[in-house]
């Protein structure tokens, strides 16, 4: 039995803003009816871009019945742009929490807002993205770039919680060594985007000796291992001012793109890292400057 809080007991119970909206200028439908769970939204905005009104139709647990009742109370009166700022953990924080089993029912909500606002702006809604991924889990039809999508927004570790999210791997588990590996790569990014961060405070005011240090950090953990998936590589041969000359190794060697790799994949990448006036060049390029 799921521990459910008074406030969602409330909104299941007596759930708020149930039924079709005649006059909703804003409408989506999220989820399946295949798949156990199915929201459709209206929403009516005003010109000044607020949510004067906002209904739903569930096909789905309690749970789901009232994070699309708390939704709906939630949004009344903002504007369009404070509507599409609402995540999944502020529906389920409305709530008073959700038992993690019953999460995807909050990502639910949240996908039928961002949908009904972005149809209503006229713009293609990432579903339509989300949807043309590949499919993982062939049990409720969930493709990688939800799963990414959903584990990044969330922070989610293991492949349960993928599950209680999404349900993902709730069926006949085929698919969990897949979305571990989805977990993996998320997660990989993360770090990524934290080093990249992390660089572009430090490069703000470089010494000679910090500026090399980057320059290396940047070889060793962002591009060397890009070259290497091909086998290439590269070699730090010295910095001369903003000047950083390296040689190609590997595959790379007499490579026709070899230029392009420089050019448009180390020098933009340690321009974004360390230095926006650093230029790179090959050991031969330095001698003939030189002579």
């Amino acid at each position: 039995m799921w521990d459910y809080t008074e406030k969602v007991r409330e909104h299941f119970f007596h759930p708020r803003n149930v039924g079709s909206l005649e006059d909703a200028n804003a409408v989506a439908e999220v989820g399946s009816l295949a798949c156990g769970d199915a929201l459709k939204i209206y929403l009516k905005i005003d010109g000044q871009q607020r949510i004067q009104d906002a209904k739903f139709e569930t096909f789905g647990c309690g749970s789901a019945i009232a994070s699309s009742s708390a939704l709906t109370e939630m949004i009344k009166g903002l504007s369009i742009d404070e509507a599409a700022k609402i995540t999944n953990q502020d529906i389920a924080k409305y709530l008073g929490g959700l038992p993690e089993e019953k999460m995807h029912c909050s990502v639910m909500g949240r996908e039928a807002l961002e949908k009904a606002i972005a149809l209503y702006r006229g713009e293609t809604y990432e579903e339509d993205k989300e949807d043309e991924g590949r499919i993982v889990c062939k049990c409720f039809g969930v493709t990688d770039e939800k799963i990414k999508r959903v584990v990044r927004e969330n922070g989610l570790q293991t492949v349960d919680q993928v599950t209680h999210y999404t349900k993902a791997g709730g069926g006949c588990t085929s698919c969990h060594a897949e979305i571990e590996d989805l977990i993996a790569e998320v997660w990989e990014d993360k770090k990524r985007e934290q080093f990249r961060e992390e660089k572009k405070v430090q490069r703000k005011k470089l010494t000679t000796i910090q500026k090399i240090t980057l320059i290396q950090d940047a070889l060793e953990h962002e591009i060397r291992p890009e070259l290497q998936k091909d086998g290439g590589d590269i070699e730090l041969i010295d910095v001369d001012g903003n000047n950083v000359i390296v040689a190609l190794r590997g595959h790379c060697v007499g490579c026709p793109g070899a230029e392009y790799t420089l050019k448009l994949g180390v020098q933009e990448k340690l321009r974004e890292l360390v230095a926006e006036d650093i230029v790179v060049m090959q050991e031969e390029d330095q001698e003939i400057m030189n002579f």
